[in-house]
């Protein structure tokens, strides 16, 4: 079985930064997929970023510049830099792991961003 911990959200003013950690452990395989997803109040959840084992990154058109995603293989960990925070920002981020099988989720870290 496959869990996913994340850690590091909070509340930070416009302008801010916060650092998003998420560490899984478990049955994983080597080639996958890790992530970071969000979902606001009334919203879907959309994808944030994500990195390939091998470190090719793709970004939601609205963190580009902003926030930078990086992983460390030897410790299963992804994390997430968020700088330039937004209030537009503010949502549930949640940690995903993709793999050949199947999607596996992290409970949620709130990140709330006031203006």
């Amino acid at each position: 079985q496959v869990q996913l911990v994340e850690s590091g959200g909070g509340l930070v003013q416009a302008g801010g930064s916060l650092r998003l950690s998420c560490a899984a452990s478990g049955s994983i395989f080597t080639i996958n997929v890790m992530g970071w997803y969000r979902q606001a109040p009334g919203k879907q959840r959309e994808l944030v970023a994500t990195i390939t084992t091998g470190g090719t990154t793709t970004y939601e058109a609205s963190v580009k510049g902003r926030f930078t995603i990086s992983r460390d293989n030897a410790k299963n960990t992804v994390y997430l830099q968020m700088n330039s925070l937004k209030p537009e920002d503010t949502a549930v981020y949640y940690c995903n792991l993709h793999t050949s099988r199947r999607d596996y989720w992290g409970q949620g870290t709130q990140v709330t961003v006031s203006s």
